[in-house]
């Protein structure tokens, strides 16, 4: 075995040793997450301005973001809905599709995928605490993390998950199986602020061991990860946002400022002294001293009066706005190169565009969001067929470990769109239950309830035929040799 890196786990690490290193590493990333999730949610100061801005303008932006660090993750995540699973032989597995509902995972996978956009990564946890029904249980990026065996992107080596009650935190860290030690999961606890990590005791029966062994026979965490390159960790979507988003928050607070102060006409006396007016004695009535006349006054009141002969008023023509807006329009056009997030999307530019222009202007979006249900898809899989484990259903997880992930179309279309599709592939002899399944937001049980209702009517009609055509036949043979002794009777 090669030596041990510091903080770098190893399976010959006690569980407590392997949990306190994960967990550093965890918290190693918890500046980077915050960054990310505060960006997303549009809390970033001013980073351009300078401080002689900053101190002149106070407090006065602090809340403001015209935040592109939401729209360009919330656009993608929007073409990333799954529609069903199909095994090895590419039919619908059906038994996946009520664990994943059971679970409520068609609403939270949206979540988990979300939180991958913008921190890098989610989780997903597949347990089985009841010996029946597996559960699915998705955990954002602050709560859990995965380590890999060296050299190896997708073979789990542990996991841990960690939450707290507010009084005390919570750690369970999962191990594979190795060396003839059977896959673990060890529960430890400790209180609110650090300490040593001790048997979980509170939240679980007396009688239940503290240290459990794993059924499912594999490291139950997986980790959802927003992938963009072979080496190195996952990325945020925004990472290449945030910068241009800093810029645009700076030009818009100048654009702010500039509007308060130099948008309209500004005047100024010339060949006159600073108005100002006398302080008087109340109890003498002598003049005592001046004092400076508001100037801010002059301007409420619209009011001027000029008592010096050959005092005059000139004016500053106002400042011209525009040349921020056309920053700003710069700025967010390389936003949606950046992120092939379509034009009309950040600047609302949609106006009389045909159906094609549009097309074409989606088509980045669209290859992206394909690209994203590839590599999302997956760790799905591999979610599914932990569960189909956990559920004691081996040749079920095997199905699924070589099956795929079907999604929803990313490609936005109009119905007509759709059903001229389906029409040309039907005259090339595509079945009918092919097509069914390529409209969007029809789930393969309404494909089943659609073929069902097709060969009832087919039936119906078939029986309707052979009872209205009965009479037409060929005649009983019985009937036939009846009649021949009646004719030579007769003869």
């Amino acid at each position: 075995m090669f030596p041990d890196t510091a903080g770098r786990i190893t399976d010959d690490d006690t569980p407590d040793v392997m949990l306190g290193k994960l967990r550093a590493k965890l918290d190693g990333r918890e500046a980077k997450t915050k960054e990310w999730n505060s960006l997303y949610d549009g809390d970033r100061p001013l980073k351009y301005a300078s401080p002689e801005f900053t101190d002149q303008s106070g407090g006065l932006f602090e809340g403001f973001s015209d935040n592109w660090c939401k729209t360009v993750p919330d656009t993608v995540r929007e073409r990333l809905a799954i529609v069903a699973f199909h095994g090895e032989d590419g039919t619908p597995d059906k038994e996946a599709m009520r664990a994943w509902r059971r679970n409520h995972a068609d609403v939270e996978v949206g979540l988990a995928i979300l939180d991958a956009l913008v921190v890098a990564r989610s989780h997903a946890l597949v347990w089985n605490p009841s010996g029946d029904a597996s559960d699915i249980t998705f955990i954002p990026s602050g709560q859990a993390i995965v380590d890999y065996v060296p050299g190896s992107r997708n073979a789990r080596r542990a996991g841990l998950r960690v939450w707290s009650d507010g009084s005390h935190e919570f750690a369970t860290l999962f191990t594979r199986a190795f060396n003839g030690r059977p896959a673990m999961a060890y529960r430890r606890q400790r209180t609110m602020g650090g300490g040593s990590w001790t048997p979980r005791t509170i939240g679980i029966p007396t009688s239940e061991k503290t240290d459990l062994v794993n059924p499912i026979g594999e490291v139950p965490l997986i980790e959802i990860a927003n992938r963009a390159r072979l080496h190195g960790a996952p990325q945020s979507e925004i990472a290449s946002v945030a910068p241009l988003q800093d810029a645009v928050n700076t030009l818009w607070a100048h654009l702010f400022t500039a509007a308060d102060f130099a948008a309209l006409p500004q005047r100024v006396v010339m060949g006159m002294d600073k108005p100002v007016k006398d302080l008087i004695d109340s109890a003498t009535g002598d003049i005592i001293g001046e004092e400076d006349v508001p100037l801010g006054q002059y301007s409420k009141d619209r009011l001027l009066w000029l008592s010096r002969q050959g005092a005059s008023i000139g004016q500053f023509t106002a400042a011209d706005l525009t040349a921020y807006l056309k920053v700003i329009d710069v700025a967010v056009r390389h936003i949606a190169a950046q992120t092939r997030t379509p034009p009309q999307y950040l600047l609302g530019e949609m106006a009389n565009i045909a159906a094609d222009a549009l097309e074409a202007a989606e088509s980045g979006l669209v290859a992206k969001a394909m690209d994203k249900q590839l590599h999302f898809g997956s760790d799905v899989r591999e979610i599914m067929r932990l569960e189909a484990l956990a559920s004691g259903q081996q040749k079920r997880a095997a199905s699924l470990a070589m099956g795929k992930v079907l999604w929803r179309d990313a490609q936005y279309r109009s119905e007509a769109q759709y059903a001229d599709a389906l029409t040309k592939y039907k005259a090339i002899g595509v079945p009918d239950e092919a097509l069914w399944r390529m409209i969007p937001g029809i789930e393969p049980e309404q494909v089943d309830e659609w073929v069902r209702l097709r060969d009832a009517q087919a039936a119906a009609a078939a029986s309707a035929a052979a009872t209205a055509f009965a009479g037409f036949g060929p005649k009983d043979q019985g009937d036939d040799e009846e009649a021949e002794p009646d004719e030579e009777a007769a003869a």
